[in-house]
């Protein structure tokens, strides 16, 4: 499976963020390294939280491959994390791409702002997204009950309120493509993320991307849709 125009959304998080040479940077929920690889190369150190072995993986063995040396790993939960024991703060730059669904958010918040001598930076999603409309219709058929979506950039503007944060706020669509295959492979990549487990909850899945799915010559496509937010702030103590 492919996302087309992920790389989109890669160089527009790589232009906003005010790197330089002599940056130290904290990229929370780093993935597999899309971002914490080629900011490591612009900055003098990244370290990556991220709480999947196996993206912790693949952002290592990238690494090591490439031979750029500043990345530090740390596989831990953001809200597991310790920014004293854990981690080497202050850090310049402080970001968390599309990954603050955790349960406190405020103190996931203040954490980011321990971690920070300067720049806070949040990605979210405002209104309803593609998966949601998506899993809005499927959930009642695989599982019986209504689809919750995770808190959208509104929840996360009132706790920083309340926190006496003021952040500049910048929304943007975004637009990609997931590419597959066959249609298989469409059932397969969409039926880990909604559970499926069941040869009947496969089989409802399957006729739901059959009528919602696109054939683009000799693949299938699915695709999706988001409006995305951009909240960062520059802590109220930090050096001029």
């Amino acid at each position: 499976m492919a996302q087309e125009n992920k790389g989109e959304r890669i160089q527009k998080t790589l232009k906003d963020l005010p790197l330089t040479p002599s940056s130290r940077v904290l990229d929370v929920g780093s993935g597999p390294g899309a971002l914490a690889i080629p900011i490591a190369r612009q900055v003098d150190h990244v370290t990556a939280v991220e709480p999947s072995e196996g993206m912790c993986s693949v952002l290592e063995e990238m690494n090591g491959e490439e031979e750029i040396g500043n990345i530090d790993v740390v596989q831990k939960r953001w809200e597991d994390t310790s920014v004293a024991e854990d981690l080497s703060p202050p850090y310049d730059i402080v970001f968390a791409s599309y990954s603050l669904d955790v349960p406190d958010i405020r103190d996931a918040i203040r954490k980011l702002e321990e971690a920070s001598s300067r720049y806070v930076y949040i990605y979210w999603f405002a209104g309803e997204t593609s998966w949601d409309a998506m899993s809005r219709e499927l959930w009642p058929l695989l599982h019986g009950s209504s689809f919750i979506p995770s808190p959208k950039c509104d929840i996360i503007y009132n706790v920083l309120y309340s926190m006496a944060i003021y952040p500049n706020i910048e929304v943007f669509p975004f637009r990609h493509i997931n590419r597959f295959a066959d249609l298989a492979e469409a059932v397969n990549h969409f039926g880990s993320r909604c559970f499926v487990e069941t040869d009947e909850q496969r089989e409802i899945l399957r006729q739901y991307l059959s009528s919602h799915a696109r054939t683009d010559g000799d693949t299938v496509i699915v695709p999706g849709h988001s409006t995305r937010v951009k909240m960062w702030w520059e802590r109220a103590d930090s050096p001029i």
